[in-house]
This record gives structure tokens, C-alpha cells and sequence, in this order.
């Protein structure tokens, strides 16, 4: 590789394009709203009820995927059993499957008619047209990135610490909270940042199985989508830039804690 001056310049470079560019092209777009059409944007509740459910959902489901993501890269990692590799393999098929086919087959499962609805729906548990179908979409898009990231640390995991542990009289609960979880914790931290990411901005998957009802289960990125129906350019940018300002705080504070745990742990 070439030095350090060249590769940086490269690097910027390519960042500014790809990534810097088009947002910086949005923020400015949106600058041109002014402060009255801002306060409009801001006391509109069907953008503020949309923002909160998606920011609200995707932040369960990548809650929940974290830990079923740890349970299942655990039980890769450290046992044998048969048909290991098929349920390895099958942890990626929300990567290679379309976000839509994954939306229509959740709500089959999961409409009133459909093999789970028909038994939840009964007992006041409604998934499919509701918020909760939106987060059982998300933690099936999402659990790939919580297993792919705590894996490898798994893996790479002495096994002579727990060994210490164990020989010095701690339990398998008090093993794994203090010897193995404190190792696990900045890998699972980001996956979780990775499926929360993941979980804000989609799309395809959510909308057939939300039921799009507006105040009720209406994501934001549906809702971006609606007001370019409406050439609302103004307002479709306007909230997008609120999306983009919140995730980045969001992921800003998540990598700050990735960070210090990292440190803490190399300490």
C-alpha cells in the first residue's frame, strides 16, 4: 500500500463522493426550509408520531436481537451438533433474501388468517398491522448483524480464563457475567448499533406487514416516500434530515461507548 499521506487523501476522498457529498447536498436542501417552515415540520404529530415508531422499533428489536443474537453465536461457537452448519448458514438468509419477499412472508405468517395469527389475534396478541409487526420485521433483518459480531469474538475467546474461574470456585452464572460478558460486551454493542442502523432506515420489510395507518403504524421512510407522491420535496426533506440528524447523534453516542468499553477492556 502506498504511504500515509496518499491512502488518507484516497480515503477522504472516496468518503466525500460517496458519503459526505449527497448528505451535505441534503442538509443544504433543507436549510432553505427557513425557521417557519421548520416550526411547521416540528408540530406536525404525524411526523413526530412517525419518527418515535421508528426509532422506537428498531431500538427493540435490536435490544431483542442482541441478546438472541449472543444465544445463537454461543451455540455455533461452543457446541456440535448435527446440522450446525445449516443453522450457520441460515443465520445469512436475511442478507440474500429481498427485504420485500421477507415483508410479504412475515404477514402471511402473521395476518389473521395466517399459521401464527390465527392463534395469537385470539388472545389479544395482534402482530401483522400493528407496531409489533413492525418490530418482528426488523429482528428478522436484523439478527445476522448481532451474531456476525459477537462470532468471531467468540471464537477467539481463551478458554483459560474461564478455566481460572472455574477453578477458583465461580459458578457457570458468575463465569460468564464476569469473565466472558465483559469480553463480549463492545462486540455486542456493535451489533447492536449495526441493527438499530439497519432497523431505522428500512423499508421493504415493514411496510407490508405495518399496515401503514397514519398516527398509528406509519415509519417515517414510508412517510418520506409519501411526500414525494405529493412533490412535497420540502417536506420529504425535511424529514429525512430530522432522521439523519437523530441517527447520527444516536450512532455517535453508541460508537463513544463502543470506544471506551474497548479501552476499558484493554486496560
Amino acid at each position: 500500500m502506498p504511504g500515509f499521506g496518499l491512502t488518507l487523501g484516497l480515503s477522504l476522498a472516496w468518503l466525500g463522493l460517496i458519503v459526505l457529498l449527497p448528505l451535505l447536498a441534503l442538509v443544504w436542501h433543507a436549510a432553505g426550509l427557513g425557521l417557519a417552515g421548520w416550526w411547521q415540520v416540528l408540530n406536525d404529530e404525524r411526523v413526530m408520531l412517525a419518527l418515535k415508531l421508528s426509532f422506537g422499533t428498531a431500538l427493540a428489536a435490536a435490544l431483542f436481537n442482541v441478546v438472541a443474537g449472543g444465544l445463537i453465536a454461543w451455540v455455533l461457537v461452543r457446541y456440535r451438533f448435527p446440522g450446525r452448519s445449516l443453522a450457520d448458514a441460515l443465520v445469512d438468509l436475511p442478507f440474500a433474501l429481498p427485504t420485500a419477499v421477507a415483508g410479504i412472508a412475515l404477514t402471511a405468517l402473521y395476518a389473521g388468517n395466517g399459521w401464527l395469527g390465527q392463534w395469537l389475534e385470539p388472545i389479544g396478541l395482534k402482530v401483522a398491522y400493528a407496531p409489533l409487526g413492525i418490530v418482528v420485521a426488523l429482528v428478522f433483518i436484523g439478527l445476522p448483524f448481532t451474531v456476525r459480531t459477537v462470532q468471531p469474538v467468540l471464537e477467539a475467546l481463551h478458554r483459560e480464563h474461564e478455566e481460572a474461574a472455574a477453578s477458583l470456585g465461580a459458578g457457570r452464572i458468575t463465569t460468564l457475567w464476569r469473565v466472558v460478558l465483559p469480553q463480549l460486551l463492545p462486540a455486542m454493542v456493535t451489533g447492536f448499533s449495526l441493527a438499530f442502523a439497519r432497523g431505522v432506515g428500512e423499508y421493504g420489510s415493514v411496510i407490508f406487514i405495518a399496515g401503514n395507518l397514519p398516527y398509528v403504524s406509519e415509519i417515517a421512510p414510508l412517510l418520506i416516500v409519501i411526500r414525494l407522491e405529493e412533490f412535497n420535496y420540502a417536506g420529504a426533506t425535511a424529514v429525512a434530515t430530522l432522521m439523519l440528524g437523530l441517527s447520527f447523534v444516536i450512532l455517535f453516542a453508541i460508537n463513544l461507548l463502543e470506544r471506551r468499553l474497548a479501552r476499558g477492556q484493554r486496560t
